[in-house]
């Protein structure tokens, strides 16, 4: 038997559950994987609060991200064996899998090994961030030297990992957060500029930093009512990536700068590029030799135990964690 989080009725921290379930045998195409680390990210907080673009299916479970050893492989299964040191990728359903447990099983296709350097706990915390950054600005925008990229919630996982990847290609990263108490952990972590978005202008800010150009790409996952500052101070024939909606208010369309500008708006989500071999092989390749060469590096916020999955959650909904939040098993 081994444990896992489970939850039974949507709602806030309080309704997962740790229950013992039957250790899970991996099928064809899959392995079982003994957990060391668990990342969480924003998309399980909204699936267990009935918010997710999907709806659970009770007892449910869910969980994208996991770090740890193989213990058992499928049939069919080549590249991995008993004792291979891998994590996670989001690549699947929480219908179908789903990484909060001791021992969990998830498809060979979304199991990579990690470089050695990595502890578990940074392991755990490198794909979803990594792999969603490198579809909308490395694959799509084509983000490349002395590009300008504004990075709304940049403190999230996602938001650092949008800085160092901009930096590895020579751009120039804009960090946008709520207020300045972050500001100088931003620019440790890479960013050439950082707007307290309470606290100042942000069309202006963007607009003095570009001499007037504006920024050629918007990487946004909070959406409400800032968007049209943003689209305001957004190059002419620039992209800008909603790939959130933390706001809870309704996102305006600035029709004007959309037309006056040329301006891309694109819906944009992690599995366009998990759910194709293709492009996963090529999101893989890119982490990889980022992470080999030292110039990718994901930031713990903080770590909890296992026995404590309902505060780890109630820790990322308050929002005051610069980088991942990870539970260790």
């Amino acid at each position: 038997m081994s444990k896992s989080v489970r939850f039974h009725q949507v709602g806030g921290p309080e309704v997962l559950k740790i229950e013992t379930v039957p250790i899970p045998v991996p099928g064809a195409g899959e392995v079982r994987i003994k957990t060391r680390a668990i990342g969480l990210n924003r998309a399980e907080v909204m699936y267990r609060s009935g918010a997710y673009v999907s709806a659970p299916v009770f007892p449910a479970q869910l969980g994208y991200e996991a770090a740890g050893i193989v213990d058992a492989v499928g049939d069919g299964v080549d590249g991995f064996a008993v004792g291979d040191a891998v994590s996670v990728i989001p690549a699947f359903s929480f219908a179908d899998y789903g990484m909060y447990g001791e021992d969990v099983v998830a498809p060979a296709r979304a199991v990579v090994k990690h470089p050695p350097s990595l502890s578990w706990e940074m392991a755990a915390a490198v794909w979803m961030p990594f792999a969603t950054v490198w579809g909308a600005l490395i694959d799509i925008a084509r983000l490349t030297k002395g590009d300008v990229v504004v990075i709304p919630a940049a403190s999230s996982s996602v938001g650092l990992a949008a800085i160092q990847v901009a930096r590895y290609v020579d751009a120039l990263p804009v960090a946008l957060s709520r207020t300045s108490s972050k500001a100088d952990e931003l620019k440790a972590a890479g960013a050439a500029h950082v707007i307290a978005t309470a606290e100042q202008d942000v069309t202006a800010e963007l607009l003095r930093i570009t001499n007037g150009k504006g920024a050629r790409v918007v990487f946004d996952p909070v959406g409400g009512p800032a968007f049209e500052q943003l689209a305001q101070a957004t190059a002419v024939g620039g992209i800008i990536f909603i790939y959130g909606a933390l706001s809870p208010d309704a996102t305006p369309l600035p029709l004007m700068a959309v037309l006056g500008r040329h301006l891309t708006i694109r819906g944009y989500e992690l599995f366009e590029v998990t759910s194709r071999d293709d492009k996963l092989g090529q999101a893989k390749a890119f982490v990889l030799q980022g992470l080999a060469a030292g110039h990718f590096s994901p930031r713990i916020a903080r770590t909890f135990p296992f026995e404590r999955i309902v505060e780890a959650h109630r820790f990322l909904e308050a929002n005051a964690q610069v980088g991942k939040v990870v539970v260790t098993v």
